[in-house]
């Protein structure tokens, strides 16, 4: 038996706070330690009486934020940005006691050099030790390891979606072996039954099953009970899938507790917080003035030259288009048509005769939206958002599409999660434009600053490489 199989056998969530927190001090001591080296030279200023104070006290605070709910949980599905934005806000808060402590302590002596060398050394430690961990976990999963033996009861759609999710990837370490429901009462027959609901037990039993999802509608409630019943005689965790598609058809909601009364909240938006909208305002300044600074003096004349030689017109095309609140606002472009009176009431199509040369070169590369740069400084366009669509066009797809609007929660952007996914250019079908709305909206509801850095990277990529659908 190789090391693979006897590492499987362990439930490590059983004990992974427990082995988290020893982990992380291990990696925090050894980062006190390279600092002190880095900076010193040697340890002998850390038997400091200020420095083994703020090094303890470095200790008992790391271990207070571990001891927080899901800060060292371990799921099957989850993504390295996940992880990383949970460990940049615990080092933070860290950062932000210390110097508190610092300060109250009057500890001047502090070296903060020491202290910085310590931050930069503990942050790569761990992440890098995550990442570690998660690859072998997956490595261990791929390979048939510690895997979850699971079945669905409800062969309905929201079963087989759960069940889509769970077998996405091999490396969730899912394994599953069926559905279960009334034979004669599915909603779906084109999914297999394995059994219904009588044979659930014996099934259970017979090949050790350890999840059981349940996925039937609340009327069903003395079913439900039964297999809950079942499940726990057993020792078989159980978890209900809720059809919030009966309340909403957004795909991620916010449970909120009021006392012990759960309330659905639709749709929870990240932007809606203060500090958010703060952290994006700054990253879209920023990020706005450096393409400003360091691109524009010396693409901006050669742009210009290129759209004169070419065809007599203004260098920018200014549009009106539908931004945050269904707000109108004027959009820049670099002019990449022919002067035409279809400009403002037509989409660009394949081919499309009033594109000049210069100006396909400029929609492939997206060097016609530069100028979108000085929306974002005018505060009426952000880095990365839902794109803005034409006026008539908005009005249109907001009466043939139910949750249209919603994409106008957010301030409309350069580049977006529909553009990096494929969903950019003439929307022939409707279809189309459902898929892009599906996209902006799931945008909306898991904004995070990494994922805006991500779409960047993506963006730029994919301009790199050449898009089919840049035309």
């Amino acid at each position: 038996m190789n090391f693979l199989q006897d590492f499987s056998r362990y439930r490590i969530s059983r004990y992974s706070k427990l082995l988290f927190v020893c982990w992380d001090l291990l990696l925090l001591n050894f980062a006190i330690y390279l600092s002190a080296m880095v900076r010193f030279g040697d340890l002998d200023k850390l038997f400091l009486k200020d420095e083994k104070t703020i090094s303890l006290l470095a200790n008992l605070i790391w271990i207070a934020l571990l001891m927080q709910k899901d800060s060292h949980r371990i799921i099957r599905i989850e993504y390295i940005e996940s992880i990383l934005r949970r460990t940049i806000k615990k080092i933070f808060i860290h950062i932000a006691l210390i110097v508190f402590f610092v300060v109250f302590l009057k500890y001047t002596d502090i070296s903060r050099l020491r202290l910085l060398y310590f931050y930069l050394f503990f942050f790569t430690l761990l992440l890098i030790s995550r990442y570690i961990l998660m690859k072998l976990l997956k490595i261990i999963r791929a390979k048939g390891y510690n895997f979850k033996k699971i079945i669905i009861v409800g062969a309905n759609e929201t079963g087989e979606k759960m069940r889509k999710i769970l077998a996405k990837n091999l490396t969730y370490g899912y394994k599953f072996l069926g559905f279960f429901d009334q034979k004669n009462e599915t909603e779906n027959h084109s999914i297999p039954i394995t059994g219904g609901f009588g044979d659930i037990e014996d099934f259970i039993i017979r090949e050790k099953v350890e999840e059981v999802y349940i996925a039937l509608h609340i009327d069903k409630i003395e079913i439900i009970n039964k297999i809950t019943k079942i499940c726990e005689q057993n020792l078989v965790r159980i978890k209900f899938i809720p059809d919030f598609q009966l309340y909403t058809k957004s795909s991620k909601v916010e449970v909120a507790f009021y006392e012990n009364t759960p309330v659905l909240m639709l749709r929870p938006e990240p932007l809606e917080l203060a500090i958010n909208r703060l952290v994006k305002k700054v990253f879209d300044l920023c990020f706005s003035i450096s393409v400003i600074v360091l691109i524009f003096p010396w693409l901006f004349p050669i742009v210009i030259l290129f759209i004169k030689l070419e065809s007599a017109g203004p260098i920018f095309f200014r549009q009106e288009r539908s931004g945050r609140d269904n707000k109108s606002f004027s959009c820049y472009k670099f002019r990449s048509m022919y002067v035409n009176d279809d400009a403002h009431d037509k989409q660009a199509r394949k081919g499309d005769s009033r594109i000049t040369k210069f100006g396909a070169f400029m929609r492939k590369t997206s060097i016609d939206e530069l100028p979108q740069f000085f929306n974002v400084l005018l505060g009426n366009m952000s880095v990365v958002g839902p794109r803005p669509h034409m006026i008539n066009l908005a009005k249109e797809y907001g009466q043939l599409i139910d949750n249209y609007s919603v994409r106008h929660y957010a301030k409309p952007g350069i580049t977006g999660w529909a553009q990096v996914n494929g969903y950019r250019g003439e929307t022939k079908k409707i279809s189309d434009m459902e898929n892009r709305v599906e996209c902006d909206i799931w945008y909306i509801e898991n904004w995070s600053l990494l994922l805006d850095i991500k779409i960047i990277i993506r963006t730029i990529m994919n301009i790199v490489q050449g898009e089919e659908n840049a035309y």
